[in-house]
This record gives C-alpha cells, sequence and structure tokens, in this order.
C-alpha cells in the first residue's frame, strides 16, 4: 500500500530503544455462566525505559480532539509535562482496575522506590476504548493478574497487532479494528531518529474510510453492518527526538490530522486521545534531582519533518490495526458479526 515515508526495520513502536509492548487478550466464544455475551477484550502495555532498574520520568505532552473517553494522568501530563511508569490501554470499563493494577505493579517492581519513607505518589497512564458491540464489557473480566501479564510480558522486537489486548474486540470503520502501529526513521541535522505510533481503533463508520487517497469504505463490497460513529482511538505516539512538554504537545496535536487521513471526522461519540512522549532527556525522579534540570530540546524552527513523520505513522497504524485484524462476531451469543478488511482488494483498489 503507498504509504509515505520510510519505516523503521519492524515499523513498529518498538523501534524506539527501550520500549517494550506487551498484551494480555481475553477471547473466548461462549459466554461465562450469568453473563449473555462472549468475552473478547484486554490489556496492552507500553513500557518507556522497560529496562531501568528505577522508575524515569518521561517527558510528554497530551491532546483531546473529541473528549467522549478517558485517559488518566492527563491533568498532571498537562501541568507536569512529564509521567511516570506504563501506559496501558483496555476497554471502557477496565480502567479502573487496570489502573490498580498497574499501581501495583509499579509498587513491586521498584519496591526499592515507593516503599521507602518519601511517600511518593504513582499516576500511571491508562487508556480506553469502548468494546460493547463485541465483549461482555459489563462483565468486567479484566483482572488485575491480566493486568500483571500484560507488563510482564512486554517485550522488545516485533508488535503483534489486530485483535490482541486491549484491541481485541474493538471495531473501526465498520471492519474489525484493534492494535496497530508503525515507525518512521527521520534524520536532523544528518543524525537518524525514529517517530512511532501504536494505536488503539476503534472509530469510524464505513462511508468515511478512506487509504491512500482512495474511498475505500465506499468501494468495498464487503458486508456493511451499518455502524454509526460509536467509537474512539487512541493513539500513543513516542519518538527518540530531544523534545521539552511544549513540543510534545504540538506533536500529539497532529495525532487529529493523522487519524483523518483516513476519514474520520472525530464523530460525537468518539474519544480521540492522543499522547506523545519522548524516550530522550532521561532524568531521575524529581524528587532526586538537583535544582536546576538541563535538557537538548530540538530548534522548533525544524520540527515539520516530526510531524510528517508522526502524521504516516497514525494514518498507517490505524489500517495496519484492520489489515491484521480477524473477523469476530457472529455466534449464536453475538449481536454483530464484523469483518476483517479484505487487504488484497484494497491494495487492488490503490493500484
Amino acid at each position: 500500500m503507498p504509504f509515505d515515508g520510510t519505516p523503521g526495520p519492524l515499523n513498529a513502536i518498538t523501534d524506539i530503544a527501550g520500549i517494550h509492548v506487551g498484551f494480555s487478550t481475553l477471547r473466548e466464544e461462549s459466554p461465562r455462566p450469568g453473563r449473555k455475551l462472549p468475552v473478547r477484550t484486554g490489556v496492552t502495555a507500553i513500557l518507556p525505559h522497560a529496562t531501568a532498574d528505577e522508575p524515569v520520568p518521561v517527558f510528554a505532552g497530551i491532546h483531546r480532539f473529541n473528549g467522549n473517553g478517558e485517559m488518566t494522568g492527563s491533568h498532571w501530563i498537562e501541568d507536569g509535562g512529564y509521567f511516570v511508569g506504563p501506559v496501558l490501554i483496555t476497554n471502557t470499563h477496565s480502567v479502573g482496575i487496570t489502573h490498580h493494577g498497574a499501581v501495583r505493579w509499579m509498587i513491586d517492581r521498584y519496591a526499592a522506590t515507593y516503599e521507602g519513607d518519601e511517600h511518593l505518589w504513582i499516576m500511571p497512564v491508562v487508556a480506553e476504548t469502548y468494546d460493547g458491540l463485541l465483549n461482555d464489557i459489563n462483565g468486567q473480566h479484566v483482572t488485575v493478574d491480566h493486568v500483571f501479564a500484560a507488563l510482564n510480558g512486554a517485550k522488545p522486537g516485533p508488535v503483534a497487532e489486530g485483535n490482541v489486548g486491549g484491541g481485541a474486540g474493538m471495531i473501526a470503520y465498520g471492519f474489525k479494528g484493534g492494535t496497530g502501529t508503525a515507525s518512521r526513521r527521520i534524520a536532523l541535522d544528518g543524525e537518524p531518529y525514529t517517530v512511532a505510533a501504536l494505536v488503539q481503533a476503534n472509530h469510524g463508520q464505513r462511508d468515511w474510510l478512506t487509504i491512500g487517497g482512495a474511498p475505500v469504505g465506499k468501494l468495498l463490497k464487503q458486508n456493511d453492518p451499518g455502524l454509526s460513529e460509536r467509537g474512539s482511538i487512541i493513539v500513543v505516539i513516542a519518538t527518540d527526538l530531544p523534545l521539552a512538554p511544549h513540543q510534545l504537545q504540538k506533536l500529539a496535536r497532529r495525532g487529529a490530522i493523522g487519524i483523518g487521513r483516513n476519514g474520520t471526522i472525530g464523530g460525537n461519540n468518539s474519544g480521540d486521545i492522543f499522547l506523545a512522549f519522548s524516550t530522550a532527556n532521561p532524568h531521575p525522579m524529581r524528587h532526586k534531582a538537583g535544582p536546576v534540570l538541563t535538557l537538548e530540546m530540538v530548534n522548533d524552527e525544524i520540527l515539520d519533518p516530526t510531524y510528517s513523520a508522526a502524521v504516516q505513522c497514525i494514518e498507517e497504524a490505524v489500517v495496519n490495526a484492520m489489515i491484521a485484524a480477524e473477523t469476530t462476531g457472529g455466534t449464536p451469543h453475538d449481536r454483530y458479526r464484523i469483518e476483517a478488511i479484505d487487504g488484497r482488494e484494497v491494495a487492488r483498489l490503490l493500484l
């Protein structure tokens, strides 16, 4: 497919050194006792500085394009310009237990930091999209053990896409959606850097879908479930460029352009929330840092290639989520059968 830009070796967020990704996926095609719907949900974990022995603050910025959704820790990211710990994505009704599990994991993982007498707080970033059309969301089947499984299973290397982790039960543009990722290589002043994105795509409606400039949603002859825009998308943008918080906030805003490339208008019932962070400028925890912090920062005047790379990553990551997904539903217990997009047919339309 004719995507712009130069992908990294894995075309994934893990092309950035130090970032690990893990999943816990729940897929049960029959309802549990006392429930009516199958279970198709999970947790996605993104760990910056995953191998560090102590928590590492990560400069970050956030943007809310349409606010019908949740991302915890967002107020502090706006004020403090950073977060500490993992980023997790799950379903709407599992934000609480996922946050609870992440706090417990942080205490266990970094006991030397959090079990002392310094009264440190933990505020993980947990985001969500709604999977109640294909998943028994009201059954609240995600547990602390699932959160631990995603976090402890996080690793570098290739990243699974489609019906995995928090993306297990998601729908995008009337096709099966879910988890997608992509990366782009850029150079500033002759130095190589990477910009990457991971998305949980659960947004859009069929007639909006555009790929490579073609109105694919209108041209494909696949079954259309006729769903209106009632979903959301979480976009996590990562880079190893040395960017300050105000620059990362500007980068996060480009998430709206990235998802717009595929046709969404950001419907009223959609939560379109974007987080951008940089693994550059690692500092110790603030209570251990000196009175003055020093950092490197890219000149704003040369940020356009970074913006372009982010838009390219997001555009492709959404499509990758759909291409990798598997047709889901259609059992006697389901409300819907949501087809995976026919990648070969899409490629033919783009020739």
